[in-house]
């Protein structure tokens, strides 16, 4: 009797390509919200590669052609490598930690993680937009086919270096000090990105493309950017050069897999001891000091120590301190820089106290599965609401006093001294709007924000509960201040300058009344709705 021939196992990376098809498709049935959310990027992300593409198309020829799309491919490779780390995401197959148990090989694993990364709405348009730089600047015979070598090249290197990166920095990223450095790394970017839209907007003055030649000379003999540098290389004939930069891509992208591998070596074999070190004596007479400092800073009773808790969740958690550094980066970056460029206005500060508010948003979610604990002291609206004020004086402990100093810094440089009481009394009373709707929006869309992965802030299946929360809130907030709105609005038009002074005292008690009315409204719905609640924050 002759056996059946046993069946050839599928290859680890058709294994590893159905999981991230699987990994989408189940992601999709979890909710409506997220199917609306990855339709819209699918037709977000064409629209912007079909415009980009005739743009490119239109550059044939053009002295444009051979500075825009390097610096472009420079700007992929940047994306690339920071977005994945400082950007949440939901796609496990590229977290590597979870594949540690798993009796795999580095080489195929590898080729395996490689190929699963190249399926999703980020690579596609990548090799769109790679696809358009080649189309940009090939010419003759050789720039074709460097091209046809270029666009792989640059989609594989971008993707690469991004993954390489990622596992690099994986369990730095999940550790508390680690954590703390992406949230310093995520702040630097932030200010790069307004650095950059600052010069966009000096180009016109300083000769437009023309002062960015010597970048796109820099960038065109950096992998993988490199690469379609090669391309205008080849059609200039000058083939040496072509081939020095398409070779130094292949072997960036060579020493990237290799890195890469070394990482997922390392940590499928290594102990992880990263958060060892911090039980030391030294460590806890420190944290005792400074608790007793801030404890005679606070008052008494129950709302000193929910005060407490919240700023050491601001310190020491390290998802809320991310919030809280963007929050408080951005609030400030965007309103100063427009007023450095002269085109800004002191009612700008509006705009950090929208960035301030958002972080009364989910109170209860930051507390995580820790917030039974929380729940034991709940059993009244009398409760909810010492619970809520509580977190609300926290948060305007520290945003208030930085609202103040960012309007004086913006008076500072645009020379409008007599403007900070109306501008400052409409800041105050949005911030205000805003913590009153984010108690609200606490207690009726709370969500859980996962503490075991370093790529998501959100738990599955309830991305609609925080696109409900935040712009939930944000509207509501905008609305309560429409009487704000149109008392300044009301005096500018009828010249009564003499009486905009009362727009300070008049927003500081109005946002007063705002903070009060809403954790009122709060309270009941958070008393009654405890269990639900509790539930939803500890899914994660």
């Amino acid at each position: 009797m002759t056996t059946a021939p046993a069946a050839a196992a599928p290859s680890l990376t058709s294994v590893f390509v159905g999981l991230k098809l699987s990994l989408l498709k189940n992601g999709l049935k979890q909710s409506g919200g997220r199917i609306a959310a990855y339709v819209t990027s699918i037709v977000v992300a064409a629209i912007f590669a079909a415009v980009m593409t005739l743009a490119f198309l239109a550059m044939r020829g053009h002295h444009a052609a051979t500075v825009v799309p390097v610096l472009i491919a420079g700007v992929l490779a940047l994306a690339w490598t920071v977005m994945p780390l400082f950007v949440p995401s939901g796609d496990e197959t590229l977290d590597p930690s979870r594949l540690v148990m798993l009796p795999l090989r580095p080489r195929p694993l590898v080729r395996a993680l490689l190929v699963a990364s190249l399926v999703g709405i980020g690579p596609g348009l990548t090799l769109i937009l790679a696809v358009g730089t080649a189309l940009a600047l090939a010419r003759g015979a050789a720039g074709i086919v460097v091209a046809v070598l270029a666009v792989p090249l640059l989609l594989v290197g971008c993707v690469t270096l991004s993954r390489a990166v990622a596992a690099a920095n994986v369990r730095l990223l999940t550790s508390r000090k680690g954590r703390d450095l992406a949230v310093l790394s995520g702040l630097l970017i932030a200010v790069g990105i307004q650095v950059v839209n600052f010069g966009a907007q000096r180009l016109s003055q300083v000769g437009g493309l023309k002062a960015l030649e010597p970048a796109a000379e820099v960038i065109g003999w950096l992998p993988p950017a490199s690469a379609v540098s090669a391309i205008t290389a080849a059609g200039d004939g000058d083939y040496a050069v072509a081939a020095a930069k398409l070779l130094l891509t292949a072997a960036a992208v060579a020493g990237l897999l290799m890195w890469w591998q070394n990482s997922l070596v390392k940590l499928m074999t290594a102990p992880d001891g990263s958060t060892i070190g911090a039980s030391d004596g030294a460590g806890a007479k420190d944290g005792s000091a400074s608790s007793g400092r801030l404890g005679r800073l606070l008052p008494g009773g129950r709302t000193g120590a929910v005060m407490e808790r919240s700023l050491r969740y601001v310190w020491r958690d390290p998802k809320t301190k991310a919030g809280w550094v963007t929050s408080l980066a951005m609030g400030a970056i965007v309103p100063l820089f427009n007023a450095l460029q002269g085109v800004g206005s002191l009612y700008f500060a509006c705009f950090a106290s929208g960035m301030f508010g958002l972080q009364m948003l989910n109170q209860f979610g930051q507390d995580t599965s820790a917030f039974w604990m929380v729940a034991q002291t709940i059993s009244t609206p009398a409760d909810a609401y010492a619970e809520l004020r509580a977190r609300a004086l926290a948060m305007l402990a520290i945003t208030v006093p930085y609202t103040v100093l960012l309007m004086a810094a913006m008076a500072a440089v645009l020379g409008t001294w007599s403007g900070i009481p109306e501008a400052l009394g409409l800041a105050l009373a949005l911030l205000c709007a805003m913590v009153a709707t984010g108690a609200v929006a606490s207690a009726l869309f709370p969500y859980s924000i996962p503490q075991d992965s370093a790529y998501k802030n959100v738990a599955p299946g309830q991305a609609g509960l925080a696109w409900m929360s935040i712009f939930g809130g944000m509207v509501s907030a905008a609305v309560l201040c429409a009487p704000m709105i149109v008392a300044v609005v009301v005096l500018h038009l009828t010249d009564s300058e003499s009486a905009l002074w009362l727009l300070l005292p008049g927003g500081a008690l109005y946002g007063a009344l705002l903070v009060w009315g809403g954790l009122k409204a709060a309270a009941p719905r958070v008393s009654k709705r405890l269990p639900e609640i509790l539930a939803a924050v500890s899914k994660g």
